[in-house]
């Protein structure tokens, strides 16, 4: 499986995962593995699901990163054909890259970037150990690939999941794979920090597409709307001005109200806004709208980013 990956662990966070991008389809069913609190692996090239599955029973079970990898090479009966990435939670990274992958093949681990670059790996046999992430690549157009991906994840700031798609986009425009592009995918996981006190942050698979990496930061852009939280720097107030706008909207499409579109910001009005944002799947940021108490004098705020993407709906007609 000619593919390009990295995974990575934020120790401060907690947050974990995998990026992935490939000329095979539906790379998210075979390369990336990720278990919160346990570690995240890509197994890649051949790809062996036990480097998976066993992978992170070994780092579930209290092994490190390279010596879960260690151990699966040992089992292997065919380790040169494969290769594979591995980070545990606590930030231990390895990165194989067995001879029978086909080139450009090689991978380089976390650590200081200088240093870090110049363990890429060319001669393939080579397990290459190091901090926070792994990045390997193979049938790529030269380690260009690697190094992009690398030294952006290490330039890179904000949530994992914006630092890996980051990295695996820099990749890509780096050279990526020889063949094209076909298919791609971003997994991260973090303890309790999922819809519903699940583990999964963000979760996309881009099946078959022309243009997987394009793809991949549009349903990322769609996941951060719809599986995040709202940032207190991102609360606007709703003015006169606003609340007239949305009942246009409201009006214009026919949900539940039925008054006039006088700017009004009263209890009926921040009732209907909670209903509205529930309809439009906006349940993580509905807390910001429906906990505010009008009648003590608290004043009404709502995302900016939801009030931007309901415009958006309703200018675009997507509703339809």
């Amino acid at each position: 499986m000619s593919t390009f990956s990295i995974v990575a662990v934020d120790t401060l966070t907690g947050e974990i995962g995998v990026a992935v991008q490939s000329k095979f389809p539906n790379v998210r069913s075979i390369v990336p593995w990720v278990e919160a609190g346990v570690g995240a692996v890509a197994t890649q090239s051949f790809a062996r699901l036990d480097y998976g599955r066993e992978g992170l029973a070994l780092m579930r079970s209290g092994a490190r990163a390279d010596v879960a990898m260690l151990v699966q090479l040992g089992v292997d009966p065919d380790p040169e054909s494969r290769q594979v990435g591995m980070v545990d939670a606590r930030g231990r990274a390895a990165t194989w890259t067995g001879a029978g992958a086909f080139e450009w093949r090689g991978g380089t681990a976390g650590g200081d970037a200088i240093e870090s670059f110049t363990n890429l790996a060319p001669e393939a046999g080579t397990m290459i150990v190091g901090e926070g992430y792994a990045a390997q690549g193979n049938i790529l157009v030269s380690e260009a690939t690697v190094q992009a991906m690398a030294r952006t994840f290490e330039a890179a700031e904000g949530p994992l999941a914006k630092r890996l798609m980051e990295a695996l986009v820099a990749g890509g425009a780096a050279g990526g794979d020889k063949r094209g592009e076909q298919s791609a995918a971003l997994v991260v996981h973090q303890k309790g920090a999922g819809y519903d006190g699940s583990d999964t942050i963000v979760d996309i698979s881009v099946y078959d597409h022309p243009t997987p990496l394009a793809e991949l930061e549009r349903l990322y852009a769609l996941n951060d709307l719809y599986f995040t939280d709202s940032k207190p720097e991102n609360m606007t107030e709703v003015t006169p001005a606003i609340a007239r706008e949305i009942q246009e909207i409201w009006i214009a499409r026919g949900f539940q109200y039925e008054g006039p579109a006088d700017g009004v910001v009263d209890d009926e009005f921040q009732r209907i806004l909670t209903d509205y944002m529930g309809w439009e799947n906006y349940d993580l940021r509905i807390d910001e709208v429906s906990g505010v108490d009008l009648a003590a004098g608290e004043t009404l705020y709502i995302d900016r980013e939801v009030l931007e993407d309901i415009r958006a709906v309703f200018r675009e007609g997507r509703y339809r």
